[in-house]
């Protein structure tokens, strides 16, 4: 396990301390070499499940891009900008890859989220602005056939996929794709049914199930996620990554699309149903033609840290994870009162593979009514924001609903998460995170952290409690002595003075959080001004 730093306060033992654990944090990284991203780097997810079917998506967030940049944001993740089956999903139902909202298919020219040339525009905005896009791949199957097909197949038990529950019989499935109105243009390739594994509807019967296709080379992917005994299979018409018509169509669009659209990452849906041999050559093969440092982020969804590591080797460590483990954590201390904070990131891939980890309190499958849904009450998202925005460790994504709310197509709506604060974090995150991390982790209900500044950036100090109000005497360093330091985030207006040994006695509210930055460089950057909450456009 990557070590978990916890200086506290004291005079050389202290310092022992932090120099052996300097040690042990060398001596992993030498054995995991690490991600190589810019400092301080932010992702935001720049989407909700239910924006409105309005096609000005691309529109909108062109219109943004400068008020994110301002406070941090320097990778947006945008949602699959292909065309889906339905002209109002959100492109997880893929169709048609090679279309990104340029041909009349499937009942419209542009998807949920605006035509090609306005995506166009949007990236050549954000480029601009220094800020770069992740691209979201929907890899695993095709939805919205054009026209059914039969083929043998053979139905499984759906909780043990592994177990065929029929002999081969003939089925009728929606497996034929011509994408005629594309007429070839940047693909020629036709998808049939021996391009894919299985299907979850029989035309031919009119029944839902899970059947595995028949015949020769024919079989579920050995290397995905062993769930429900193999979880190749997940939804719609499952692709056969081991077809190599299959496998060099989805090669040649991964580097199409990078190249054409200038994209610097992929975020890989439904990761852990798909082969990690196919996902290793699909990172590969796009580095390798369009850009070396293009980088990818595996959605493989699980709370087990083992299967995430395991998922990360047989990458090679190609990819990036999502922290599932430390968003769990997040969700259960957030519903217990006042639980342990000082474990709060023992078994997490924050912990272990700092570099490989993209931590989240929030996202599109996790927010209220999805299959995924993970709640982290709202008095909790404070807290938990600051510890993956303000410290060391973790490639850390904001969710779009957490920033401005979640108001349309929605019986309950949300207001903007953190009272509102998200934002401030964000900036002291662009300003003021940097440097030496010495953890105060000694309290069950209150804990923090400071960070010690470099040359360019003066640091801060960070206070939590998810209990009653509290204060925590923390060392600064001498020469702060007579400096006075503020909440940035508001909720105390009298500052702190360090005394002559460099310490403060920091308070922080009942469930709360305090952020606290020397004055003079709070002058200097100034704190941001609120968003433009009207995104929605109405």
């Amino acid at each position: 396990m990557f070590p978990f730093l916890s200086c506290f306060s004291g005079s050389r033992r202290r310092e022992r301390k932090c120099l052996l654990e300097k040690e042990e944090n060398a001596k992993y990284l030498d054995r995991y070499p690490s991600w190589d991203g810019p400092e301080n780097s932010l992702i935001l997810q720049a989407f909700e499940w239910h924006m409105p079917s309005d096609k000005r998506h691309w529109n909108r967030l062109k219109r943004v891009l400068s008020e994110w940049q301002a406070i941090g944001v320097d990778h947006i993740w945008i949602p699959p900008g292909c065309k889906g089956m339905d002209p109002n999903g959100n492109g997880y139902d893929v169709y048609d890859l090679f279309d990104l909202g340029e041909f009349e298919q499937k009942g419209s020219v542009s998807t949920k989220w605006g035509n090609r040339i306005e995506l166009e525009e949007m990236i050549r905005q954000a480029k601009s602005l220094g800020v770069n896009v992740i691209w979201d791949a929907v890899l695993n199957h095709k939805a919205g056939a054009d026209y059914p097909e039969e083929f043998p197949a053979v139905a499984v038990d759906p909780r043990e996929r592994t177990k065929e529950i029929s002999k081969p019989f003939e089925i009728q499935g929606w497996t034929g794709f011509d994408f005629s109105n594309r007429r070839d243009q940047y693909s020629c390739m036709k998808y049939h049914w021996q391009h894919f594994s299985g299907v979850d509807w029989d035309q031919k019967r009119e029944k839902n199930a899970i059947y595995k296709i028949a015949g020769p080379n024919k079989n579920w992917a050995p290397d995905v996620s062993n769930e429900n005994g193999n979880y190749d299979f997940l939804m719609f018409a499952d692709l056969d990554h081991s077809n190599p018509e299959v496998r060099n169509d989805l090669l040649h669009w991964g580097s199409w699309i990078a190249e054409s659209l200038s994209l610097s990452g992929m975020r890989l849906d439904a990761a852990k149903h798909i082969s990690t041999r196919f996902q290793k050559a699909f990172v590969e093969h796009v580095r390798d033609q369009v850009n070396p440092k293009f980088f990818v982020i595996g959605e493989y969804w699980t709370g087990n840290l083992y299967d995430i590591h395991e998922y990360l080797e047989k990458l090679d460590y190609q990819a990036l994870a999502y922290d599932v483990p430390l968003l769990r954590k997040f969700s259960s201390i957030s519903h217990s009162a006042k639980s342990d904070l000082r474990g709060i990131f023992e078994g997490t891939l924050v912990q272990s593979r700092p570099d490989h980890a993209v931590t989240f309190v929030a996202n599109h499958d996790t927010q209220p009514g999805q299959m995924l849904e993970t709640p982290v009450a709202c008095s909790f998202k404070l807290l938990a924001y600051s510890l993956i925005l303000l410290r060391k460790g973790g490639n850390p994504c904001v969710f779009f609903g957490d920033l401005y709310g979640i108001r349309a197509n929605v019986e309950e709506p949300m207001k903007p998460a953190c009272d509102g604060k998200l934002p401030i974090l964000m900036q002291a995150r662009k300003n003021y995170a940097y440097g030496e991390q010495e953890n105060y982790f000694d309290q069950p209900n209150c804990i923090g952290f400071v960070r010690h500044g470099n040359a360019k950036h003066a640091g801060l100090v960070c206070l939590i409690s998810n209990g009653d109000p509290n204060n925590k005497r923390m060392f600064i360093g001498r020469q702060h002595a007579g400096t006075q330091w503020k909440d940035i985030l508001g909720y105390h207006r009298t500052s702190v003075v360090i005394d002559k040994r460099g310490y403060g006695n920091f308070p922080v509210n009942a469930t709360c959080v305090g952020v606290w930055v020397d004055s003079a460089a709070v002058g200097k950057d100034g704190l941001p001004g609120t968003l433009d909450l009207n995104i929605y456009g109405y």
